[in-house]
């Protein structure tokens, strides 16, 4: 299993290509390109040109990281198809760099609307028409995690779309911060998904279901908005020992192709505290439940 540095938490302090540098800093081996303004901003085309791609690569090589897995974030199952169309040509500029990189996990969310539903799901599907080809020739695998505010949220319909597309080359991400908009206990959603689970994001969340509700408050208090949390491993209400228990018996805590993610985005004020703290929990808790 690949212990990787997500770096968002760094845009702010530092470059792109630093990056690498900086996960090695901390003690990560692997490191996962995410959004950025330089590279693969959301819901836009790549802004990385091929000098820019093997500088990237040079960084990577030179720090002693390697890149896990590449998150494009893309309108591909936009309802609208002007958007999609769009999406569907960032994400074929965004396998390129991947493959240029020598990286065959990328990972992403679904990026429809959840009150279009149907519309999005089709328009998903027509992406996948054009993009798994190129994927599949490519060697590249895509798992997608059901975030909040998405077409597809609970966790169970997320793996039946994504079997859908009947390519061996899609997976599923689960996101630790997201199980509450998931629904379904991790075990049930663990013994569909089995070993096509292949990314997995670290970072606590409260249920917002509990106290009636009233987690969270939120005004006016009939809000659509999925409100969640990305915060340290203990700050919420995440039940770890099943988590890494659940995953242990998955088999992903063994596999060599399994990207197991820190995701905090809540305390940029101590992100270099927080990095420390993620993989040293990351790593006792795997060995834990190994055991």
């Amino acid at each position: 299993m690949k212990y990787t540095f997500d770096p968002v938490p760094f845009h702010h302090t530092n470059s792109l290509l630093e990056f690498p540098r900086v996960a090695a800093d901390f003690g990560f081996e692997w490191i996962q390109m995410t959004p950025h303004p330089d590279f693969i901003p959301f819901f836009s085309h790549p802004r990385a040109d091929d000098d820019l791609v093997r500088a990237l690569g040079k960084a990577c090589e030179s720090a002693g990281v390697g890149i896990s897995s590449i998150l494009p974030v893309q309108r591909w199952s936009s309802p609208d198809d002007n958007l999609r169309q769009a999406a569907v040509r960032n994400w074929k500029r965004a396998i390129q760099i991947a493959v240029d990189l020598g990286v065959d996990q990328m990972n992403t969310e679904f990026s429809g609307r959840p009150e279009k539903p149907e519309e999005s799901e089709a328009s998903f599907y027509r992406s996948m028409e054009e993009l798994v080809p190129i994927i599949e020739r490519e060697g590249i695998n895509i798992a997608i995690d059901p975030h909040p505010d998405d077409f597809v949220e609970r966790g169970t319909d997320a793996w039946r779309i994504i079997r859908g597309v009947n390519s061996k080359n899609l997976s599923f991400v689960y996101v630790a911060a997201h199980s509450f908009h998931m629904q379904d206990p991790m075990d049930e959603i663990l013994d569909l998904v089995q070993d096509r689970l292949r990314v997995v994001h670290v970072a606590d969340t409260f249920d917002h279901r509990r106290s009636g509700g009233l987690r969270y408050i939120t005004n006016p208090p009939e809000t659509a908005a999925r409100v969640h949390q990305h915060m340290k491993i203990g700050d919420g209400d995440v039940d770890w020992d099943n988590f890494y228990s659940e995953l242990n018996r998955n088999g992903f805590l063994n596999r060599d192709d399994s990207v197991m993610v820190t995701s905090v985005f809540s305390e940029h004020e101590n992100h270099e505290e927080v990095t420390r703290y993620q993989l040293k929990e990351m790593r006792s808790r795997a060995e834990a439940a190994r055991r």
